[in-house]
């Protein structure tokens, strides 16, 4: 049992020992690659999805120096027909390529350096534990030997196979001799169909479609926009979280509301499952996000203005869902050609959920649009931090002024608000039509967009004889008095104050405790006016 050369179970079994959630259907998708021309995977996830641990299960698996018979035999592989078929039946090769990368780090060697360090790490620890085998300076004339020897065909695994393309981004050198590596395990006629039973990567980023990446072009692709029927081991899903949080005591539906949101394929509600496990062992609902690495690169992206990508952050932020098209995305985290390169790199990231909602497929065009969106309470809450940190002039007015907003609001100030609406109605983040309540509702959330950071916001909330428009909830013990916002078309602010009383939404708020401030909204279509009235409320 080795470090990279079949490195055993106990990896998974550490895992297993705690609250471990089966995504051991995962092996059957590879067991059923083995053996066919679809036997390289590529699977591309946001930090903290879960890469690592299906890593170390595969390990567990597929490694022929262990027996991992009673480890799986509780888990639903356990179940399948081809389960004992491919157990313990592999070598095993693992790399961490990031370990390799920090330990250069470390060590203050050139990253060019490290295509050859793992080259020879691998090699030394074949031959220490097969000392049989033949002495060589190539690495895969030693691994075909070991095949022919033992009978038994390679599985590759390597996590975090992009980290080089990304730490290594303008040294081409570096690049080059790490793809030769990878294009002598996996695109080697000479070694690919007789050592590799199957190869199993996953990074963060999809590969380049440049080409640049040729090294590994047979490989079949599995990301957050085209999954396959990797869809629901990208996280956790609604019964899998249900369980866990009855098992543990916790809100379901805060798990929800903070963790899920993710469309992935033919899944429609996947969780993040790093977070969810943290806030199943601390107790505590908060944003986990923030300890990774790649919250470090949200600020240089918002700060983007290609195409008005500034507009559609502030939607973003502002609850709404925007169109984007993928397809231009060259899925490289330097060269951006428009602002849809920038929304699909930031779903690829784990920043936002996307959901495709129509395509067009023929021989002059291949064209797939979506939707993205903020997908949970977490997420936000670093949209939220990153909001007030923008350089952005426009943006940095945007929050300003909704910071007056609130204050004249809590203040009761109806003229002042109603010029600062107008303000926003009238600025560059305003919708393009302005025709309907549901626009109103928009620009009325533009314009309380700094509210994000201290109160919850929910809309249309069921209460009393009706619906509130939009209810602002102070965040746990905060001050700030709850606010409820009713919206008139054509109408009178007055009229909305007389309904929030007469229908009793306040009722919705009842466990609250202190005063709520109400706040009426109206547009007069023909004077193109905004109007407001506020009242303090006590349910007392």
């Amino acid at each position: 049992m080795g470090m990279y050369l079949n490195p055993g179970n106990s990896g998974f079994l550490r895992i297993t020992k705690k609250d471990y959630i089966d995504k051991t259907g995962l092996i059957n998708v590879i067991n059923g690659a083995i053996g066919t021309s679809d036997n390289l995977i590529c699977i591309s996830r946001p930090r903290r999805f879960g890469k690592s641990y299906a890593a170390l299960m595969l390990c567990a698996y597929y490694d022929r120096s262990c027996d991992s018979h009673e480890l799986f035999s509780k888990y639903d592989i356990s179940k399948d027909p081809d389960y004992k078929t491919h157990l313990n039946h592999y070598h095993v090769i693992s790399i961490d390529v990031s370990g390799f990368i920090s330990e250069a780090k470390k060590k203050n060697l050139p990253l060019r350096d490290i295509p050859f360090t793992i080259d020879r790490a691998i090699l030394s620890e074949v031959l220490v534990l097969y000392p049989d085998l033949r002495k060589s300076d190539n690495l895969n004339e030693v691994l075909l030997e070991l095949v022919n020897n033992t009978g038994t065909q390679i599985v590759f695994i390597i996590d975090e196979w992009d980290s080089m393309i990304r730490e290594a981004k303008e040294d081409d050198n570096a690049q080059d001799r790490y793809l030769n590596l990878l294009r002598g395990w996996f695109k080697n006629n000479n070694f690919t169909p007789k050592a590799v039973a199957a190869a199993y990567m996953t990074g963060i980023l999809p590969i380049k479609k440049d080409g640049s990446q040729s090294a590994i072009s047979d490989f079949r692709e599995y990301t957050m926009l085209n999954p396959g029927p990797f869809a629901e081991y990208v996280g956790f899903t609604d019964s899998e979280v249900k369980v866990e949080c009855q098992n543990k005591g916790q809100s379901f539906e805060k798990m929800k509301k903070w963790y899920d949101g993710y469309t992935v394929g033919s899944e429609h509600s996947v969780y993040n499952p790093y977070s969810v496990m943290q806030a199943l062992q601390s107790g505590k609902f908060s944003s986990y996000w923030k300890k990774t690495s790649a919250a470090e690169t949200l600020m240089t992206y918002i700060d983007m203005d290609l195409d008005g990508l500034q507009s559609d952050i502030v939607r973003l932020i502002a609850d709404e869902k925007i169109v984007v098209n993928t397809d231009s995305f060259k899925n490289d985290v330097e060269n951006f050609s428009c602002k849809d390169d920038v929304i699909s790199l930031l779903v690829h990231l784990g920043y936002l959920s996307y959901e495709e909602v129509s395509a067009s497929y023929d021989d002059e065009d291949d064209t797939v649009i979506g939707v993205a969106k903020i997908p949970n309470e977490e997420v936000r809450t670093e949209f939220d931090s990153i909001l007030r940190k923008a350089k952005h002039h426009n943006l940095v007015k945007l929050v300003r002024k909704s910071d007056q907003l609130l204050q004249d609001s809590l203040n009761c100030n109806a003229d002042a608000v109603a010029k600062a609406i107008q303000s926003v109605h009238d600025s560059e983040y305003a919708p393009n039509f302005y025709n309907n309540e549901q626009s109103l509702r928009y620009v009325v959330k533009m314009a309380y967009i700094s509210c994000i950071d201290q109160y919850s916001k929910l809309e249309e909330l069921p209460s009393g004889r009706g619906m509130a428009d939009i209810a602002f909830i102070p965040n746990r013990l905060s001050a700030l008095p709850a606010m409820i916002v009713e919206l008139k078309w054509n109408k009178s602010s007055d009229g909305a104050i007389k309904q929030i009383k007469n229908k009793k939404y306040p009722k919705c708020l009842e466990n609250y405790g202190g005063d709520i401030v109400l706040v009426g909204i109206n547009y007069d279509e023909k004077t193109k006016v905004h109007s407001c009235n506020i009242e303090r409320y006590s349910l007392t």
